[in-house]
């Protein structure tokens, strides 16, 4: 361990740099491949349209997210016990080997996609690595009265990963799908050797060797993986049904998952040392900011998710773009959504530091919910500069918000235990926006399954289709015309074997049961905009938590830990 006078004197400064670097690459990966999935699965030569391949798009995007909910925790507390530089560092190395290997996949079609979802489960490993020491390296390195300025710029940074890997997504994507891994490489590459050769371990504490929480580690990643994996394969159809959510393997797996979650709370309230104090939650200011980033997050990621389908599928091809452009111009297209985060965060994570948390994050999420209900009051032919300007203010939503609750988080606990702290706060929100896709795609598939059916097969009949290939590709899943639209492909012609109607045809056919479905999915987002600002706003007064964390809790934190409290 580094002592404070043997550091540089800019040493704060290197390490906000090298984590905010950290953070921006593992998020923008989530996001990035989400935008760029239509040039993945042409370059690896994957149908988009048949339904075994569904399962492959899902884990594509799913997998990244799932592995990071699941493992910010055990190697947050890892941190705690060897030292957050030195898992964090291995983590740089572990992602960028993976983002190459990723680049180079040898296979084509099915065991391409299983090459490529391997190893992004890899890199998902290096990104939990990164994102579960890096708020706890910063707030190591920074005082107290400057750490909402650090914890807000690097919280900056991982969401602006995931709104700008949407617009770097459809850029890359034009010109080779393989460039959505290569624009991690040498950013991980300067990454790792900066981190190994600047970085210190700066912490006064440190948690005493222990043994391993091997139950705790087991029932936590094995209940909340399982929990996420039935809640992915829940979108898809399963005999007459449009979704799986009666499926017996579902229901084991989630019923499963929820037990083992609930026994994980009982071991971690009897075992000597546990993987996370759950004491930890009788901070008010910890447990509140918490589930309020939760709400925060599944709203947030579910947002997006149905804002690329919404202008991929329907209002750029009603716009006259061409399906194969829409990714790119989707991304574009939502650019106000990262430029207001942008500009709201950092002033958001400074101003906390000056006047407190509570009231800057809670105003946040209320103008966050209200974003919603104004997407939901707008046609599915919008004039865009509302869409612009409704997303543009949920940006700025996001960032007042994000910046201050992190600093109430990270302020709020014991400096043993902020690796742990920092891993549970990014499961939170990584589970967050793992749960967004299954929780905002069911709810807009059993919006589309009242209406789409007959809908689809009236407007094809009308068309001059026959009824029997009508009737067939009515009663396709609502889920396959979703995908579609992910994918940047009209599926007209394959589903009835000839073009139907021009190139706008299905997007006008399809915007009456489509705008159903966001209603109930944009009403569901502010309700979500709503319960987080209700639990910002029970987290206390001032930065930090209304309850200190006493020695009975856990082991106490050093007397300067306690004043800045």
């Amino acid at each position: 361990m580094s002592r404070a006078s043997d550091l540089p004197a800019n040493y704060h400064w290197i390490a906000l740099a090298n984590t905010t670097a950290a953070v921006f690459m593992s998020v923008l990966d989530g996001s990035i491949v989400l935008i760029a999935m239509p040039a993945i699965f042409a370059g690896i030569g994957l149908d988009p349209l048949e339904p075994s391949n569904i399962g492959f798009l899902l884990w594509m995007i799913m997998g990244y997210r799932l592995v990071q909910a699941v493992l910010v925790v055990p190697v947050g507390w890892l941190g705690d016990l060897y030292g957050r530089v030195r898992i964090y560092n291995a983590g740089f190395a572990v992602f960028t080997v993976a983002s190459l290997l990723l680049s180079f996949d040898p296979f084509h079609a099915e065991r391409a996609a299983i090459w490529l979802i391997a190893w992004r489960i890899v890199q998902a490993l290096g990104g939990s690595m990164l994102t579960a020491n890096s708020a706890a390296i910063l707030t190591d390195a920074f005082p107290p009265e400057r750490r909402g300025f650090a914890l807000g710029t690097n919280q900056v940074a991982a969401l602006a990963g995931q709104f700008i890997g949407l617009t770097l997504g459809g850029l890359l994507a034009v010109w080779d799908w393989r460039a959505v891994f290569w624009v991690n490489v040498p950013v991980g590459l300067f990454g790792t050797w900066w981190a190994y050769t600047r970085l210190r371990e700066t912490s006064s504490t440190r948690r005493t060797a222990a043994r391993l929480d091997w139950a705790g580690n087991l029932t936590f990643a094995v209940g909340l993986s399982a929990l996420l994996i039935g809640i992915t394969e829940a979108i898809q159809p399963h005999g007459e049904s449009s979704m799986s959510w009666t499926a017996p393997r579902v229901l084991v797996e989630l019923i499963g998952g929820l037990l083992l979650l609930l026994a994980f709370v009982v071991i971690e309230s009897r075992v000597e040392n546990p993987m996370f104090h759950l004491g930890l939650f009788r901070i008010r200011a910890f447990a509140a900011g918490n589930l309020a980033a939760l709400m925060a997050s599944i709203a947030r990621g579910g947002m997006q998710f149905v804002l690329i389908i919404w202008l991929q599928g329907i209002w750029l091809p009603i716009h006259g773009y061409d399906y194969a452009q829409t990714p790119l111009w989707a991304g574009i297209f939502l650019l106000p959504l990262s430029i207001g985060f942008l500009i709201a965060g950092p002033v958001a994570g400074t101003l906390s530091d000056r006047l407190g948390s509570r009231g800057i994050a809670t105003s946040g999420m209320l103008l966050f919910s209200a974003t919603f209900l104004g997407l939901l009051l707008l046609p599915i032919d919008f004039p865009y500069w509302i869409f612009a300007a409704l997303i543009f203010v949920n940006g700025i939503a996001n960032g007042m918000f994000t910046s201050p609750n992190t600093s109430a988080i990270m302020g709020s606990v014991p400096a043993e235990h902020r690796g742990a702290a920092s891993g549970m706060r990014a499961t939170f929100q990584n589970s967050g926006t793992a749960l967004s896709i299954g929780v905002f795609f069911s709810l807009m598939i059993a919006g589309l399954a009242s209406s789409l059916p007959h809908t689809l097969t009236s407007g094809l009949v009308a068309a001059g289709v026959s009824p029997s290939s009508a009737a067939a590709a009515g009663a396709q899943p609502p889920v396959a015309s979703l995908f579609a639209a992910i994918l940047g492909v009209d599926p007209i012609e394959q589903l009835v074997g000839r073009s139907v109607g021009g190139h706008d045809f299905f997007p006008r056919l399809i915007s009456g049961p489509f705008h159903t479905g966001l209603v109930v999915v944009f009403a569901f987002g502010a309700a979500l905009g709503l319960l987080a600002a209700i639990a910002s706003a029970l987290r206390g007064a001032g930065t930090t938590g209304t309850r200190s964390f006493t020695p009975a809790d856990t082991p106490a934190d050093t007397p300067a830990e306690r004043t800045a409290s």
